[in-house]
């Protein structure tokens, strides 16, 4: 009788302790968009949502996608109200969060036929001026150099064909990137002009060659203001949520070349170091496009 009363506890001990093991393993509750492609969907399938496994993985946490559709209110709605803890993919010094250091910098490109071997070393050249149509997202700074070169009312009428959804509600305008990729791939446009880590998907997809040429990072609007077209991509925190930034922080800085593979395997073009180095010195602007197209 007394060897089956030692055992019990001992067995209590046992399964109560696996169970509480298991039970306190953390989550790491990370914003996804739930139909927001590349960068995420609900299948798992964008390159934000593999990035946010890697990093659930590096801190020992599991993951678990809170999913929202409207890209306008997901801090307001997710991030203050703490029903989640990230948010991946973030513009650097987004004031509305702390944002960690950079963990890629990219560009917006130009994209052509690889066969029409365009000359699109920037905004300066005759195929921008000559060109029937030009695909881009209307509120980026896309638009604002096709108003500077005085493209945009030629293109007006088309760009209103290339809305993708509109929600008559609350005026809610989506443009799919890869919509305007495929215009340059059918021929109906001669050249699309987007954000590189949007189109590089799609790019990398197409049936037919495509070129992606790195817009410089040195124009201006007819007033003499800078038009940025290299920005800083960072991972976003909760207000107050320090202890999660350092952590982040440092996954960074240990795992940067991890993080590019995944990057580099989507297509991503990717600047160099000694750039993203530099815009982590300067609080830039938050004005570029919030990432998820309007």
């Amino acid at each position: 009788m007394k060897k089956i009363l030692m055992i019990y506890p001992l067995l209590w001990v046992t399964l109560f302790g696996s169970r509480c093991g298991h039970a306190e393993q953390q989550t790491l509750k990370v914003c996804s968009a739930e139909n927001e492609m590349p960068y995420s969907s609900k299948d798992g399938t964008g390159f934000e949502n593999k990035l946010a496994q890697f990093l659930a993985e590096q801190m020992g946490r599991r993951l678990e996608n809170v999913y929202w559709s409207d890209p306008r209110y997901f801090v307001r709605d997710f991030v203050d109200k703490g029903l989640c803890d990230v948010v991946i993919g973030v513009d650097q010094g987004d004031p509305r969060l702390l944002t960690t250091q950079p963990y890629y910098r990219s560009a917006y490109v130009f994209i052509s036929r690889t066969q029409d071997d365009l000359a699109l070393q920037n905004w300066d050249n005759e195929v921008l001026y000559q060109a029937k149509r030009i695909a881009f997202v209307p509120g980026t700074p896309a638009e604002t150099m096709m108003r500077a070169i005085g493209r945009y009312n030629d293109m007006f009428n088309y760009q209103q064909e290339l809305v993708g959804f509109k929600s008559r509600r609350n005026q809610y305008v989506k443009y799919e990137t890869d919509k305007l990729v495929n215009e340059v791939v059918s021929g109906k446009a001669e050249l699309a002009v987007l954000w590189g880590p949007a189109a590089a998907r799609y790019v990398k997809a197409a049936g037919t060659p495509l070129t992606m040429t790195i817009i410089p990072d040195n124009n201006q609007r007819a007033d003499g203001e800078k038009v940025g077209f290299h920005y800083s991509t960072s991972i976003g925190v909760r207000k107050g949520e320090t202890a999660l930034l350092t952590q982040l922080n440092q996954i960074i800085t240990d795992k940067q070349d991890e993080i590019n593979q995944l990057l580099t395997a989507e297509g991503i073009p990717l600047l160099d170091a000694d750039e993203m180095a530099v815009s982590m010195n300067q609080q830039e602007t938050f004005n570029h496009e919030i990432k998820h197209h309007f």
